[in-house]
């Protein structure tokens, strides 16, 4: 069971009662789906584009100077708002110079012409790449083995300890961290993956400089709820090329841009792994994936009002026949699972600076950077951070660049 699966990525965006390639393709179903009309339009929105280009100030000019208007306001506007509660254009164009990298129309079109003539996967936008590798039982079989690895060399963990003080010393080395339970663990080396905003609080507003202080407990986070589903059937069908078992449609994620539903993404598990669902010739293992701010009415919302709202949208939206088609369901809520690009992010360079004077301290990980990164990146830059203690360095910077390389963004090419 110890082992990685090869996974081809579909991510698709369901807009219009349709499905759109993610990236977006130049295919004929492309244009067909979108009509004549929103065809020439989007063209013409492009050529401006490529030929009027808006300050990046913000993620709409961002996405506005690589797609056009008219197909940022079909193929991102509304997801970007249901993610974020806000508007793309208060948000950082850094956002999408982490997630969406170096994708423009431009390099679609380059990827549609190069794509059959490419033997190996090299060298491909984040955006484009088409294959991964899985954990057989999902991402939390990968931790578990840590934990048994870390266990088996001696090391400690410790569950359900909730650090809320931080002692820091004269010479700004942290020398001490305590808990909800009362404990007091003295420290040589930190390595902290909690909410930056947490980890001021915890070390105190009297021990650190003001401005950095303000600046990191004001950071913003977007919190989120899934809604898991065990089906007996999808009424929508495959009608791709792609073989999936027992033939169900074959996306990791569908990008859901229906302004008429609250619904943000769907994950269908069975096209991760199908190890991690209940008779998979069989059944079908949702997840339907919602975006909130804690306290919020989605927030408070009970878990049986919300999973019956989530069913009625998904029936709204011709997913599934009727509610007769789920077997099973269950609600997850998750605290600060995006750390957020708007208002006292726009300093966040301060507080990164501050970080750094803490000799033996290194923030990794999502929210230990507050970066929007992927799995991958969020792992990298905690294995950038032990080599550079192993190696004697301390180089804080290389930690904090981790997935932020401009050529890495960028490529060779101009959007």
């Amino acid at each position: 069971d110890d082992v990685m699966l090869l996974r081809h990525r579909v991510s698709r965006i369901y807009f219009l009662g349709k499905f759109f390639d993610y990236p977006i393709s130049m295919k004929i179903k492309t244009f067909t789906n979108m009509g004549f009309g929103r065809t020439i339009k989007a063209g013409f929105g492009y050529l401006n584009a490529s030929f009027r280009k808006l300050p990046e100030d913000s993620l709409e000019n961002f996405y506005i100077n690589r797609f056009g208007k008219p197909l940022y306001q079909m193929f991102f506007e509304d997801y970007t708002t249901k993610l974020w509660g806000v508007s793309p254009r208060m948000l950082s164009a850094s956002w999408g110079a982490q997630r969406v990298k170096g994708l423009s129309l431009r390099k679609a079109i380059k990827e549609a012409l190069i794509a059959p003539f490419r033997k190996k996967q090299t060298e491909v936008e984040t955006s484009l790449i088409n294959q991964f590798v899985y954990p057989k039982k999902g991402p939390g079989q990968l931790y578990e083995l840590m934990a048994e690895e870390i266990i088996k060399m001696g090391g400690q963990i410790l569950f359900g300890q909730e650090v809320n003080k931080i002692e820091i010393d004269k010479n700004n080395r942290l020398v001490a961290v305590g808990t909800t339970k009362g404990d007091r663990f003295e420290c040589d080396q930190v390595f902290s993956t909690m909410p930056i905003n947490d980890l001021f609080n915890a070390v105190g507003k009297n021990n650190v400089p003001l401005a950095p202080y303000e600046v990191a407990v004001a950071l913003p986070f977007r919190d989120f709820i899934t809604v898991g589903l065990l089906l007996n059937d999808l009424k929508v069908k495959n009608k791709t090329k792609i073989k999936t078992l027992n033939n169900i449609i074959p996306d990791n994620w569908i990008y859901v841009q229906e302004r008429s539903v609250k619904m943000g993404r769907i994950q269908i598990f069975n096209n991760w792994s199908p190890y991690m669902v209940d008779k998979p010739e069989k059944h079908i293992w949702i997840g339907l994936e919602y975006f909130c701010n804690e306290g919020d009415e989605m927030w408070n919302a009970s878990d049986r009002d919300f999973i019956n709202m989530a069913i009625k949208e998904l029936v709204s939206m011709g997913f599934i026949a009727s509610e007769n088609e789920v077997l099973d369901s269950c609600r997850i809520k998750v605290k600060k699972a995006y750390p957020a690009y708007y208002g006292s992010y726009e300093n966040f360079s301060i507080v990164e600076e501050y970080l750094n004077t803490i000799p033996n301290l290194f923030c990794i990980g999502r929210n230990g950077q507050h970066r929007y990164n992927n799995m991958d990146h969020s792992m990298l830059s905690a294995l950038t951070a032990v080599d550079e203690l192993l190696a004697g360095t301390n180089n804080k910077s290389v930690v904090w660049k981790v997935n932020t390389e401009q050529t890495y963004h960028e490529g060779d090419d101009k959007a």
